[in-house]
């Protein structure tokens, strides 16, 4: 009977069975491919027999670490065998200098928008981890100079809103029929009294707060006129650009088509906007990276893939985004999660 994986099992493995399962998971992130019990008696140098290995890899299979493919196959590890493997036994490595000189370089700023940086970032992790690289990119929420209420119609009106550097920005609302146009007016001065020079998100609790609680000293229609227009940006978190590249190295290490199909199913599945927001959501569990092998997030099960994600911050240290690399289950971890980290860090600097 497979035993469910424990995050402390670790440390209930003798010296023995650690090495081998290290050896194994070793060889089968070089490989690929299903590790016997010789390979490993070669790699320890000899110093346990071929008989005695496999008793151990029964062992790590009994306890859900390993699983044979087939009857007369070697093992692989499986997503709990590799998840305590990367917690537990995984060394990571470092940057080099000029790695760290490579990524600094390639996101530079200078010339060019936040969406370029972003799009070259992805590019270079999935270069130099020979997967797909992946960015999740939220609408920027800029600051407002000016907002104004423009009558179109019976029971209709278009916000307008000028950001401080200069963007234009149109939306239809909903008002009630016969609003006057003095209403209008006044909604918009109570708006721009409280938006300038901040965010929709940084003003929305306050004004909310003063329209409930009847402190805005506006009258009824205008009232509703403010929370009609601040409606129309209610679920601007959901706007955002989902950046992936290097979806070829993913796509060209698959041999059987049911697989093939599944890599293509998870990146269309990427494009869903409530993906990117699970997939967002999910670097904020804890600090720094994240990994996530397998089935442990639902957008990865039965696909083989892992992902290693970070967040990135602005100068406020909020969460304003998520970069990472999605790759088969065996991708070198130690490599690439500095990578990931350093690549997100960069990124919070640029974007301030």
């Amino acid at each position: 009977m497979i035993q469910p994986f424990r995050s402390g099992m670790v440390t209930e493995l003798n010296e023995r069975s650690r090495e081998v399962f290290r050896l194994v998971v070793d060889a089968y992130m070089e490989t690929g491919e299903p590790v016997g019990s010789r390979t490993v008696s070669r790699r320890l140098g000899q110093q346990l027999s071929p008989a005695t290995i496999r008793n151990v890899m029964a062992d790590l299979e009994e306890a859900g670490l390993l699983f044979a493919p087939h009857t007369s196959a070697g093992r692989l590890p499986t997503e709990a065998g590799v998840r305590l493997f990367v917690n537990g036994l995984l060394e990571l490595g470092g940057l080099s200098e000029e790695e760290r000189r490579n990524i600094d370089g390639r996101c530079a700023a200078s010339g060019r928008s936040v969406g370029q940086v972003l799009e070259e970032a992805t590019e270079l992790l999935s270069g130099l981890s020979r997967c797909a690289g992946v960015v999740f990119a939220p609408k920027v929420e800029r600051s407002l100079r000016h907002i104004e209420f423009v009558h179109l119609g019976p029971g209709r009106a278009l916000v307008v809103m000028v950001t401080e550097d200069g963007l234009v920005e149109n939306r239809i609302c909903e008002v009630p029929v016969g609003m006057p146009p003095s209403a209008l007016v006044r909604a918009g001065n109570y708006l721009n009294a409280r938006l300038s020079g901040r965010t929709i998100d940084e003003a929305r609790s306050e004004i909310t707060t003063e329209l409930e609680s009847h402190r805005s000293q506006l009258d009824e229609l205008s009232s509703r006129v403010v929370a009609a227009g601040l409606a129309t940006w209610t679920g601007n978190r959901t706007e955002g650009s989902l950046i992936v590249r290097g979806q070829s190295n993913l796509l060209g290490n698959v041999t059987a088509i049911e697989d093939l199909e599944k890599i293509r199913t998870l990146f269309e599945m990427l494009e869903a906007k409530d993906s990117m927001l699970r997939l967002l959501d999910a670097t904020q569990i804890g600090e720094g990276v994240q990994i996530f092998i397998g089935a442990e997030h639902n957008l990865f099960a039965n696909t083989g893939c892992s992902v290693v994600i970070a967040p990135y911050h602005n100068s406020r240290e909020q969460i304003v985004g998520a970069i990472g690399v999605i790759g088969p289950t065996r991708i070198n971890y130690a490599r690439i999660i500095p990578m990931v980290d350093y690549t997100a860090k960069v990124i919070g600097r640029i974007i301030g």
